[in-house]
């Protein structure tokens, strides 16, 4: 090395006192013959002269450690090391050495020789003026040993020199300006090897998969022959290649020569991939294959930077023309759930193969060529084939598969979305439409509502959308059969709400009632609801058959929370007058209590009910014996006392009653309607009755007497027996009384037979609903037109249609416009006969 690289324009600096100077330069002068090409490597550091390396600087002061004079050594003539800066000792630095630095010597000895205080001056350490200089036929003789250890490193020989001494033969070759000579020799040498290469793999045939094991091999040997040749001329790396910023590393310049002369080679590289993807098609058909050698071979692409253009590109090609047959294939012949499980399991094999061998950057490319050919061009025909058959079978775990996959594709979720919307619709109308299914509309409903909800939960990951569509498909069908949906809700109502339905405890019937309230929000016609809700709420509270009032309640808090307070005004109206008649009932007995006359036997419990709030019942004349009648002229004459200018309407279809009854196996109770009463009591003066008597007796209705017949002598409990016997009651029927009748229970409830409501009484309702609906209209316009004052008919349709919450077509509002004009509530322009005005 020479001496001038070493100390190349670096100097080391010294404070001393100008009359010391000299001396120290002479030491220095003296002992720089000392230093040649061999000097060791103590001598210096990183091209820096020893001293500097020996300062340690402590505050602003620099300091000479005395332990550290003559680190850097010579050689004595007798062989011995010595101090190179021996010479200081002519200034008796080491008188000092136990107590005090050579530092504060100096300092000391300016202090008493210097002219003035503090006057100081630099020192300054020149470089070496005689550089170093190698033996003849170095360079010769070290380049012949350096290529001899490559070429005996690329044949696998030994080497015959230490690897120490070929490092330090690069690093003096490079100290003198031969590195550019070293690196084109090298590279020579390296390119030579490779070109003598390349015929192993293009000559002759040879079988794909021992082609891909030699290549294999001779890159990895490959590989690590340019390690160790770089690991030999590692100096040369560092210091030539990153000072010309155009020549390649070793490593590099090994990579290109092998790209350049090796993978670049048509044949070779048509090989290699055909080799590769054979390895893979046939890991696809199922069959083991070395996944080491693809690992090797793919990253050996990688490296070469050759990956996309020789081997993904046509990778992806052939993955494409699989998946597409067999996409085609696999859709005749499995079914949809099959077919789905297919393409999940593809999809797993190819996340793997991108985990154990594949490049990171082809993951994107392969999973969306796999997505495309095996699920978006067959996704109506798995929508179709499918989607319907996993509904209808719910069919959870393959749903949520579906979902899964469909969502990775463009438009998936929506085409899913799309067909779930016309599966409701499709499913949900066939429930709705048929009037075989009337009985069951309302539970299967439920049921139905149930299954789409925890598939939208379950399977579809809760996504807005397809709650969204469930409730726009539920809202579409449910209204396809106008009234009827409203009509059943209301009495799937009343049968839950019954005091004789114990299938449910009180949280049950809460969540029931929660699930009815979410189909009621789909109604368009809620006014129908509300009238067969309320005449049925009527009875539960008048003949006490409600389940809980708590429950009747909560229903009636759950219509108010979604209709407001003016839909359930009535209905709580009826609530209202339910507990002022207790109040009432309570009052008259103690009334009774203090009349001077005996009253009677009889408890008489009577309903006051507000016209206003309740059903209108028809007016039904029936005879009642005294024993009825009297107890009524008493209420009549309290109640008017106490209530002035009104009038009390008796109802006897609406009564009940608790007989004592005598048979001969003992007395019993019999809870009975005021109709099976009066019939009953008919027997106290006779045995055997017909039924024109009984007509005759009692006024009651032919059909309604009829229906109390076949309770009390065709029923469970026969207080009567019919002559002749049958389920029907004819017009010369004969009546007994069945003496030898007989009950576990005292208290026997004999039930009315429930007549099914006809066709009479349902369109009654219903034309009730419609007249309340012409006066919501009616109102309505008024209200318009009193707002607006003038208004066109479209206008005008338009805001009706905003404004009412009931279905109406345009012909119905428009004979209703035509109603208020004839009554002058409005009038036609007479300019324009297609505005209105309001009349004031």
């Amino acid at each position: 090395m020479s001496a001038s690289k070493k100390y190349k324009s670096e100097t080391a600096t010294e404070t001393l006192h100008q009359q010391d100077t000299e001396n120290i330069n002479n030491c220095f002068r003296k002992t720089a013959d000392l230093f040649g090409p061999s000097t060791s490597a103590a001598a210096a550091s990183g091209g820096r002269i020893a001293l500097g390396q020996n300062m340690q600087r402590s505050g602003s002061n620099s300091n000479i450690n005395s332990g550290n004079i003559g680190a850097v050594g010579g050689a004595t003539a007798n062989g011995e090391r010595r101090a190179n800066f021996s010479m200081l000792d002519s200034i008796h630095i080491n008188d000092h050495r136990s107590s005090t630095t050579t530092s504060a010597y100096f300092n000391k000895m300016g202090a008493n020789n210097a002219s003035k205080p503090g006057d100081v001056k630099k020192i300054v350490i020149k470089n070496f003026k005689v550089k170093p200089t190698l033996p003849e036929n170095y360079s010769e003789s070290t380049c012949q040993k350096l290529e001899e250890a490559v070429v005996a490193i690329q044949l696998s020989r030994p080497i015959k020199y230490s690897l120490e001494e070929l490092y330090q033969a690069v690093e003096n070759m490079c100290s003198h300006k031969m590195d550019a000579q070293l690196y084109t020799k090298l590279k020579d040498l390296t390119e030579a090897h490779v070109k003598r290469n390349v015929e192993t793999f293009t000559g002759g045939s040879m079988d794909k998969l021992v082609f891909l094991k030699k290549i294999n091999d001779w890159w990895l040997s490959y590989c690590q022959q340019m390690i160790m040749m770089r690991s030999i001329f590692l100096y040369l790396d560092r210091t030539y290649v990153l000072q010309n910023p155009t020549v390649q590393s070793i490593w590099d310049m090994g990579l290109d020569l092998f790209r350049t002369h090796i993978a670049l080679n048509s044949l070779v590289q048509k090989r290699t991939v055909e080799g590769l993807l054979m390895l893979i098609e046939k890991e696809r058909n199922g069959d083991a294959v070395d996944r080491g050698l693809l690992k090797s071979l793919i990253r050996m692409l990688c490296d070469l930077q050759i990956y996309i253009s020789a081997f993904e590109e046509k990778f992806l090609v052939a993955t494409r023309q699989l998946y597409q047959a067999e996409g085609q294939r696999k859709m005749q012949e499995l079914d949809v759930p099959e077919y789905l499980q297919h393409v999940d399991k593809r999809l797993a094999e190819e996340n793997e193969r991108l985990l154990h061998y594949l490049d990171s950057s082809t993951k994107h490319p392969l999973i969306y060529t796999v997505e495309k050919e095996l699920l978006a061009e067959h996704l109506t025909q798995i929508l179709q084939k499918g989607l319907d058959t996993l509904m209808e079978e719910h069919r959870l775990t393959d749903l949520s598969l579906l979902y899964s996959l469909l969502s990775r594709v463009k438009n998936g979720t929506a085409e899913l979305c799309g067909n779930f919307n016309g599966y409701i619709k499709k499913k949900g109308r066939t429930i709705v439409i048929d009037p075989e299914k009337d009985k069951n509309m309302v539970q299967d409903l439920l049921d139905f509502k149930d299954k789409m909800d925890i598939v939208v939960r379950t399977c579809f990951d809760r996504n807005e959308k397809f709650t969204n569509s469930l409730r726009e498909a539920f809202e579409f069908f449910i209204n396809q059969r106008a009234n009827k949906p409203a009509e059943l809700i209301a009495k799937y109502v009343d049968m839950k709400l019954r005091a004789g339905n114990k299938e449910a405890t009180e949280e049950e019937l809460e969540q029931i009632l929660d699930k009815i309230m979410v189909l009621f929000r789909f109604i368009h016609g809620k006014d129908v609801f509300e009238a067969f809700y309320k005449k049925d709420l009527s009875k539960r509270l008048l003949v006490g058959k409600s389940a809980s009032v708590d429950a009747e309640k909560s229903m009636l808090s759950k219509l108010k929370q979604e209709c407001g307070g003016g839909f359930t005004s009535k209905l709580e109206g009826m609530f209202k007058d339910m507990e002022l008649s207790r109040d009432i009932n309570i009052s008259f007995k103690q009334y009774v209590a203090n009349m001077e006359c005996e009253f009677t036997n009889i408890d008489l419990t009577v309903s006051i009910l507000t016209m206003g709030y309740w059903p209108t019942y028809p007016l039904t004349e029936v005879n009642m014996p005294h024993q009825l009648v009297n107890p009524q002229l008493v209420f009549n004459k309290f109640y008017l006392a106490k209530h002035s200018g009104r009038k009390l309407q008796w109802q006897p279809t609406l009564g009940n009653c608790v007989l004592k009854a005598r048979f001969d196996g003992g007395p019993k109770e019999l809870m009975v309607s005021l109709f099976q009463a009066l019939v009953l009591l008919l027997f106290n003066d006779r045995d055997i009755l017909s039924f024109e008597e009984i007509l005759a007796a009692t006024n009651i209705e032919n059909g309604e007497l009829r229906r109390t017949l076949q309770s009390l002598a065709c029923g469970r409990a026969r207080v009567l027996t019919k002559e002749p016997k049958g389920r029907e009651v004819e017009d010369k029927d004969q009546f007994h009384y069945n003496n030898e009748f007989t009950n576990k229970l005292f208290r026997i409830k004999i039930n009315q037979i429930q007549m099914k409501e006809t066709t009479e009484e349902q369109k009654a309702t219903e034309e009730r609903v419609f007249q309340d609906r012409q006066y919501q209209i009616d109102a309505a316009i008024v209200r318009i037109m009193k707002m607006r004052k003038t208004l066109s008919h479209n206008l005008l349709i338009t805001e009706l249609f905003n404004q009412l919450t009931f279905p109406v077509k345009p012909a119905d509002l428009k004979k209703r416009i035509e109603s208020l004009i004839d009554r002058d509530y409005m009038e036609r322009d007479k300019d324009n006969q297609n505005q209105y005005n309001y009349v004031a």
